[in-house]
């Protein structure tokens, strides 16, 4: 009897070795594979940002099956797989010291080698200290107290209720505005989510004013700037209610909402706004239409008819109009922009195309993750967010302070 539960005992072992193995190297092959579709875009996205939680696992694996496998072949494949999986995640990591050298440059090329001097003591003093904390990957970017306001009604266009969210510093005071809008293709989204930055950036010393839009395709653009317009006229006239200094506004956006951000900023004769954070965002709308990514995972000419009502061959002057980099001229805000090498959906080549054309007549700063995939600041406490993290909270307080 003894011998036959051992028996089923290892067997079980066997067989959790084998599943553990093929799940730790299926979600670890996403650190270098493109998704081809919406669903596995997902484990794009995640992976790379967990590559030391994977690092672990394939260590694991390895141990597991050099100890439970006892088939010579299918163990030999095993740690085959264990190996490999190890080898791509080190590869992530021993890219993480270079992309900060990487990093340091760009801002130091952008704002001044000096350009943390602008930076009050007091300040500087809140932000996080290293680019990357490795244990921070396992327990957490810590989130410290803050106020947090919801359901707030500033505009009912067509009689949309459009709201937003507030985050406030604990005491009570008043701080620069930072306006975060979301991403989602201008199809979905709410000012609900990725809500960890807002409370990161409230405890900072900021107001953070998260908003909502109308979404295409029942509202086409310029729907969803129109509503952009009406949150910054309504944070200007609640300004005092809500403890923020618009005369020291930062607009964010990531994917569509870094576009929306974007388009706001650069509008002539916008007051307040020392500085726009672009994360992932498109800027140039013919040429994403023209030019898809492959693979592309959420079908980008379908998004971008359903935005804008048709092709660029249909609606030509409409996609110039609704194209950031059309705007780029002398005196625009300073700019952010923030790209995952390995983004199959905006691709990092149009964060380059913004750059180039920025940085000649404005302040602009590039920071390229190479291995990132889009929307990577999903996870927060992530490699390549911890490190997006580190230099927009830098460019934000030399933003303001400058």
């Amino acid at each position: 009897m003894l011998y036959k539960n051992k028996k089923k005992i290892l067997k079980f072992a066997f067989l959790v070795t084998l599943i553990i193995n093929l799940l730790s190297i299926f979600l670890t092959a996403w650190i270098i594979l493109p998704a081809p579709n919406f669903f596995l875009l997902k484990f794009g996205v995640v992976a790379p940002e967990i590559s030391p939680w994977l690092f672990v696992l394939n260590i694991i694996t390895l141990f597991l099956s050099l100890l439970f496998i006892y088939h010579r072949q299918l163990q030999q494949t095993a740690c085959i797989f264990s190996l490999i999986g190890l080898l791509i995640c080190s590869l992530e990591l021993a890219s993480i010291t270079p992309t900060q050298i990487q990093m340091n440059a760009a801002m130091s090329k952008g704002l001044g080698t000096n350009y943390q001097k602008n930076i009050p003591v007091e300040v500087k003093a809140k932000m996080r200290q290293q680019s990357f904390v490795l244990t921070d990957i396992f327990h957490g970017i810590p989130l410290q107290k803050t106020r947090h306001l919801t359901g707030i009604n500033f505009a009912t266009p067509a009689g949309i209720k459009l709201k937003m969210e507030v985050y406030q510093p604990e005491k009570t005071g008043k701080y620069p505005a930072i306006v975060v809008i979301y991403g989602g293709a201008w199809q979905s989204g709410n000012p609900s989510v990725k809500p960890e930055f807002n409370r990161y950036m409230a405890a900072r010393g900021y107001t953070v004013f998260s908003i909502d839009y109308r979404h295409a395709p029942e509202y086409k653009f310029p729907a969803q700037l129109d509503d952009v317009n009406s949150a910054l006229d309504f944070i200007r006239s609640h300004a005092e209610q809500y403890e923020a200094d618009t005369d020291k506004m930062v607009l964010l956006g990531r994917s569509a909402g870094a576009h929306l951000a974007m388009l706001a900023a650069y509008q002539p004769h916008m007051k307040g706004i020392r500085a726009v954070v672009n994360y992932y965002g498109p800027v140039n709308l013919t040429q994403g239409y023209n030019e898809p990514p492959y693979p592309d995972p959420i079908n980008a000419r379908a998004v971008l008819k359903a935005f804008l009502g048709g092709s660029p061959q249909q609606l030509p002057i409409l996609y110039e109009s609704a194209s950031p980099i059309n705007y780029v001229k002398p005196g625009l805000p300073p700019t952010l922009l923030v790209y995952g090498n390995r983004d199959h959906v905006v691709e990092a080549r149009f964060g380059k195309q913004m750059y180039d054309k920025l940085q000649n007549q404005n302040t602009a700063v590039l920071l390229e993750i190479p291995w990132a995939e889009h929307s990577f600041d999903s996870i927060f406490n992530g490699v390549s967010n911890q490190l997006a993290l580190y230099y927009t909270e830098r460019f934000i307080a030399w933003a303001v302070n400058s």
